[in-house]
């Protein structure tokens, strides 16, 4: 956390100044801080809970014109507030520079913040409309305090209106009754000694389980997504089942057809895909336990594209065929690979010839590279999301597996295409050395796909949009089953403050 305290005089001088000058490839310019722009969902914190609030800022000069390049680190945020007790909130506050002239800013708070101020300054001077008051209370992510229905909060976030992805796997199931379909995952599934799921319900907002198979430690990321949505708003009473695998279960040509939930989907069956457990505690857990995350991912890539290096990047175990032979094409191209298995599960047998394995690499020194690989390890590979959101260009691997943003992807337009067994990865890359200003075109594409479709806010919206079509569906009655376990949901908030949740008291009064 940092303060900054501003003095009369500070101030006097902040009213005469209202630029800074610095310079961009020996070009000097002026920022103009009132022209600078800031935007985003953290700017009303008190609307809509996220873990992590966030928003951008975007540099402009004094003729109105983009700045296009990294101003340095001169930008600060303060959010100011104080708790019921009269303390100051705690609150951590982060700025990453994007390195484009634009910057996310980043916040967290651990308590529940009233009168609250949000300081966008640059060499401590107000940006934009800084400060920011905030009247209502802001909330952090434990504490219990739904604004209303699914549909009043994605109002509120700004959601899409509609998923196609969604609409194409609820499509089979346009009545479910799920007493014969539990039955009939339970004969077709808990057996199997790989394959592991949960019953979840949802009843009055409130979490109930009861899990099949022998690894079932996954269920905490369901938990967690869960615990978090019900504490924003009040979820519809649901029951589904969730896949807790890697591999997507559901045969489309077994009837009758089960509906599961899955982090991944594929061509050849008929699960329904929500976001990876990988990405949603990514967004759950930034400035906390994770380091890389969607928002984290697009700073630390000071690299410009002229610098970076000319070759595909790779690193990643063994967990698929096609990556032992990214080695061999790598040991024949020297000149435009540097591939590496970083550790040996599946093939230990060919360690020795595929080996030594190499030492793991930050993910943020990827991005010196300008080209990216992604091939499929036992299903999608679950960093794509992440290289889309460096200032690389991503090659990615056909495959019949996908996450569930995947359809709303075109090649040559957010990634270069390669076929699945590798065969024309070189003639790939040599496209792309080739057609270099094409090849930058393509990864800007990719970011900002990202930027725009995967940011936290679309992680929450995913979910809640899922769950609210799918209760439209559920034609029997929901209840706790036999044999479920109630998952409470946790407040953090009474070793720090106090919740007393406003909207709760409204709805009380009425």
């Amino acid at each position: 956390m940092e303060r900054v305290k501003l003095s009369t005089l500070s101030l006097f001088v902040l009213l005469l100044f209202s630029t800074f000058s610095t310079s961009e490839g020996g070009k000097k310019y002026k920022i103009d801080v009132k022209r600078t722009k800031v935007f985003g969902p953290g700017l009303q914190p008190e609307k809509i809970v996220y873990p992590v609030r966030y928003f951008f800022i975007e540099v402009y000069d004094t003729k109105g014109n983009r700045i296009n390049k990294s101003v340095g680190n001169a930008f600060k945020v303060q959010v100011e507030g104080e708790t019921t007790a009269g303390t100051f909130c705690r609150v951590w506050t982060q700025v990453l520079d994007r390195y484009d002239g634009s910057y996310i800013a980043r916040y967290r708070t651990y308590q529940t913040c009233r009168g609250t101020s949000i300081h966008v300054l640059y060499n401590n001077q107000q940006v934009a409309d800084s400060p920011y008051k905030i009247e209502d209370p802001i909330y952090a992510e434990d504490c219990y305090c739904p604004v209303g229905d699914v549909e009043t909060w994605r109002e509120l976030a700004g959601c899409a209106s509609s998923y196609p992805q969604i609409e194409q796997d609820l499509k089979p199931f346009v009545k479910v009754d799920f007493d014969p379909i539990l039955k009939d995952a339970q004969q077709r599934f808990s057996h199997a000694g790989s394959r592991s799921f949960c019953n979840y319900v949802i009843k009055d907002n409130n979490v109930y389980r009861r899990c099949y198979g022998q690894h079932v430690g996954f269920n905490m990321f369901m938990d967690n997504i869960l615990h978090s949505l019900v504490r924003k708003m009040v979820l519809p009473d649901i029951e589904f089942i969730i896949n807790l695998g890697d591999w997507p279960l559901v045969d489309p040509k077994v009837e009758p057809l089960i509906p599961i939930f899955s982090w991944c989907g594929s061509e050849d069956t008929a699960d329904i895909v929500m976001p990876t457990y990988d990405i949603t505690e990514a967004t759950l857990e930034m400035m906390g336990r994770v380091t890389l995350d969607l928002l984290s991912v697009q700073s630390n890539n000071d690299v410009s594209w002229k610098k970076k290096k000319p070759q595909a990047f790779w690193r990643g175990r063994d967990s698929r065929r096609e990556r032992l032979n990214l080695i061999d094409i790598a040991r024949e191209h020297k000149d435009l690979f540097n591939a590496s298995l970083t550790n040996f599960f599946f093939f230990k047998d060919e360690e020795q010839k595929y080996g030594p394995k190499e030492k793991h690499v930050s993910f943020f020194k990827f991005f010196d590279y300008k080209y990216q690989l992604n091939i499929d390890g036992t299903v999608a590979a679950y960093r794509f999301p992440y290289l889309l959101g460096g200032t690389s260009v991503v090659l990615k691997q056909e495959s019949p597996y996908y996450e569930f943003f995947y359809h709303d992807l075109e090649p040559y337009v957010h990634y270069i295409p390669f076929k699945r067994d590798l065969s024309d990865l070189v003639d790939k890359i040599k496209w792309a050395i080739k057609n270099d200003d094409k090849a930058q075109e393509i990864g800007r594409n990719g970011r900002k796909y990202m930027q725009e479709n995967l940011m936290p806010k679309d992680i929450y919206c995913y979910h809640a949009a899922l769950f609210e079509e799918w209760s439209k569906r559920l034609i029997s009655k929901v209840v706790v089953r036999e044999g479920m376990e109630h998952v409470p949901t946790k407040e953090n908030e009474k070793r720090f403050g106090d919740c007393r949740c406003h909207h709760l008291r409204k709805h009380d009064e009425l």
